[in-house]
């Protein structure tokens, strides 16, 4: 199986510049075209929260608009992150039923393809930093007894710290408590989040956690607790996670243009000798 992540694209309504500076709406587009022009298609996506930068309906209705060319062409699953809000995002997405799987919270099971995908809810309403109340925690661990097949569990907030300090300090909360849980369950193949729109991997609760790049700005590279709170437009990325026999495997694919492909060979023709 085929699985792309997208993380982080912060949608504004009138398709304005987040923080007036990034075009999220047309850095979503590229991407989107992208995913659609790769040599493999992918047989999902799964959008790992941030999806609209307000949780306006305005901004969805953009969202869903952005997302129609890859929505017509493979499942697409989205998650909330702590910029959406449940109620919008299930208003503009009615045919989305998975949404709705279990009430309040956006949390569901998608059993259609080869990896079980288990998506988590950590928003917390009016916080930036997210969590996994005793009732979401449950859930999970419901869900991963009832099956033992491969599975990914998503997540918006990852739950280890990344040593970029302001971004730790919104960060999951009870990280301890959702490694409880996994540890007890040796089918989870991956944890996958986004929040940190950085490419960044970690070994938590025996098996490996990592973050999804943003289609769109990255956060800045400064490994201190003191580290200021800021933005860089490194090149936009995705993650494509592939089921190999060697297991999960996970590449960074980069949106834009960068010359090639180029065949690793030599040119045929010998060079010709300098006029003198």
């Amino acid at each position: 199986m085929l699985l792309a992540q997208i993380s982080d694209l912060h949608i504004k309504a009138d398709r304005a510049l987040a923080y007036g500076v990034v075009d999220t709406a047309t850095m979503l587009e590229r991407c989107v075209q992208r995913l659609l022009a790769l040599p493999q298609r992918p047989d999902a996506v799964v959008i790992t929260g941030d999806l609209v930068d307000a949780g306006r309906p305005d901004e969805y209705g953009l969202l869903r608009e952005l997302l129609a060319p890859l929505t017509r062409c493979v499942p697409v699953y989205l998650l909330p992150g702590n910029h959406d809000d449940r109620a919008a995002l299930r208003a503009a997405f009615p045919d989305h039923d998975y949404l709705r799987q279990w009430e309040p919270f956006v949390q569901y099971a998608i059993e259609e393809h080869p990896l079980r995908l288990l998506a988590l809810d950590t928003v917390v309403p009016g916080e930036a930093g997210g969590a996994l109340c005793g009732q979401r925690l449950a859930w999970l661990e419901r869900a991963l007894a009832v099956s033992g097949r491969p599975t990914i569990v998503a997540l918006h907030h990852p739950p280890f710290a990344s040593g970029i300090g302001h971004m730790d300090r919104i960060g999951l909360s009870n990280a301890p408590q959702l490694a409880a849980v996994l540890r007890k369950y040796r089918q989870v193949m991956r944890v996958i989040a986004g929040h940190l729109h950085r490419p960044i991997t970690c070994a938590f609760a025996g098996t490996v956690a990592s973050v999804c790049p943003s289609p769109a700005h990255q956060v800045a590279l400064d490994l201190s607790s003191a580290a200021p709170d800021h933005f860089v437009l490194e090149p936009p990325a995705f993650y494509l996670h592939v089921q190999t026999d060697s297991g999960l495997v996970t590449h960074t694919a980069y949106v834009g243009k960068f010359g090639g492909p180029y065949p690793f060979r030599e040119p045929t023709t010998s060079p010709q000798p300098a006029k003198t």
